[in-house]
């Protein structure tokens, strides 16, 4: 299932749908602002827009619905809609507490690459006291390019000083695979709204369920390091 090959030096998590069950709120903030809009958004428009920036998502959407609708009404209407969830339904995806208590005991270097605002994330991980476990945040607007572009992950990387081909990436998009592959991250798709495909499979190191998965790995491939270095 997994098959990075050496245990990473650093490890760069994606926020929305690998920290945070998000991606679901955000979906459903879009389909009640479009409706309400008059708009008819496919499941499958809306999962595509898994992991982009707001410009590319926005840009999306104006080819599904033309030149005729007005966009501003329907990201406004979104927005209010998914900050008002995020107040009583932000979840964190299942593992993440065990495996960043995996990465504090092994003393591993990690980050957060997205797409999303640095308000954004930093309320997500002051909301579970996560904000002082990263040790680097790049987010929208630091980088000229977002995803699917290697851009975030050149940041992220080069930030915690560590080579690319050493660190591992977390995503759960296709844009995100796309960006960390792009970027030489060797990386495991841990899936959300966004199933792989069979070429998505190929560019990832291994698929996952979730996080514990990821982190038995971790721990798995430490301690059998640990045990040869022994003997």
């Amino acid at each position: 299932m997994v098959r990075f090959p050496a245990i990473p030096q650093a490890i760069v998590f994606d926020l929305d749908g690998v920290l945070f069950d998000t991606e679901a709120l955000y979906r459903d903030a879009l389909l009640a602002a479009a409706a309400e809009a008059g708009i008819h958004m496919p499941l499958s428009l809306c999962q595509r827009m898994v992991g982009l920036h707001g410009h590319a998502a926005r840009m999306l959407l104006h080819e599904h619905v033309g030149d005729d609708t007005d966009l501003d009404t329907v990201w406004t209407g979104t927005s209010e809609r998914y900050h008002a969830m995020l107040d009583t339904d932000l979840r964190l995806k299942p593992g993440v507490t065990a495996l960043l208590d995996t990465l504090d005991e092994l003393g591993m270097p990690r980050a957060i690459a997205t797409s999303s605002s640095h308000g954004t994330a930093i309320h997500h991980l002051e909301a579970f006291g996560l904000r002082d476990r990263f040790d680097a945040l790049v987010a929208s607007g630091d980088c000229e390019r977002c995803k699917p572009y290697p851009d975030p992950y050149l940041r992220a990387a080069r930030i915690l000083n560590k080579p690319t081909g050493s660190c591992l990436a977390l995503e759960d998009s296709q844009a995100g695979v796309r960006s960390a592959v792009a970027a030489g991250l060797p990386t495991i798709m841990v899936p959300d709204l966004q199933q792989p495909s069979a070429e998505l499979r190929r560019l990832c190191a291994g698929v996952v369920g979730d996080l514990d998965e990821v982190n038995a790995w971790l721990r798995g491939a430490c301690d059998s390091t640990s045990e040869a270095r022994a003997h």
